[in-house]
């Protein structure tokens, strides 16, 4: 009489499966923690950033990277910038797999724009040569602006001359004509709308990861180089001198 070789095998079926999703969990918990403290992914929904990066881009923010004046970022909307976008997913599975940073973000509460201005920063547009200024050094922002095969467009639709405030920045979109960017947000007696606070930043856009043709370290335009420093103390509430408009 030989023994049962059934419990045998269940107890070696159990043992791999235990394996498996302590792996699993172990998975889930390094991804969790990534995205949390590390990175984080997220999908472009617009235009406002062509030809930087494209509609349905993923790319990924980096939480532990300083930011500075030139970077790609994303943020969390400051006030209603995003209103009449779609909405994000409400499939469970896929909110799941997003929330452990498995898929990117695809939530409408956060956007991505260039950073322009500092606290302190006086930005106006334009000078002489249709150039945005920063602290009076005119940028050179063809490498980066939308383009439509002509060249690239004009800085600015509409002028402006504004000192950022203190612990928020003023930020661009590269597709000026297709981007609600801070010039849109500065409305009479809630000027302080168009600007982003700096606790909102999830962190620079370090890089495009998809489609993969389009993979691609982003870096900070040379052109902010030579930016002096803003010449006083940032003020608490914005100083509007020329007030854009969309």
């Amino acid at each position: 009489m030989t023994d049962d070789p059934a419990p045998s095998r269940r107890s070696k079926l159990g043992s791999a499966v235990k394996e498996i999703l302590l792996v699993l969990l172990g998975a889930i918990l390094i991804s969790s923690l990534l995205r949390a403290f590390v990175f984080e992914p997220f999908t472009i929904p617009s235009e406002s950033m062509e030809n930087t990066l494209q509609v349905k881009d993923k790319v990924v923010a980096q939480k532990i990277t300083d930011f500075k004046r030139g970077d790609v970022i994303v943020f969390r909307d400051p006030g209603d910038w995003v209103s009449g976008m779609g909405k994000p997913t409400t499939n469970p599975v896929r909110m799941g797999l997003e929330f452990i940073g498995v898929l990117p973000n695809t939530s409408d509460d956060f956007l991505t724009k260039r950073v322009i201005g500092l606290p302190g920063d006086r930005v106006a547009c334009c000078d002489a040569q249709g150039r945005v200024t920063i602290n009076g050094h005119s940028l050179d922002e063809s490498s980066y602006l939308y383009s439509d095969g002509a060249g690239p467009i004009e800085s600015s639709g509409t002028p402006f001359d504004i000192v950022v405030p203190k612990d928020h920045l003023l930020v661009l979109g590269d597709h000026r004509n297709a981007s609600g960017d801070s010039r849109c947000h500065m409305n009479p007696g809630a000027e302080i709308a168009g600007f982003v606070p700096i606790d909102h930043v999830v962190g620079p856009v370090g890089l495009i990861v998809a489609p993969l043709e389009r993979w691609q370290q982003l870096r900070t335009p040379a052109v902010f180089d030579g930016v002096p420093p803003p010449t006083g103390e940032a003020p608490v509430a914005p100083e509007i001198r020329v007030r854009p408009e969309c």
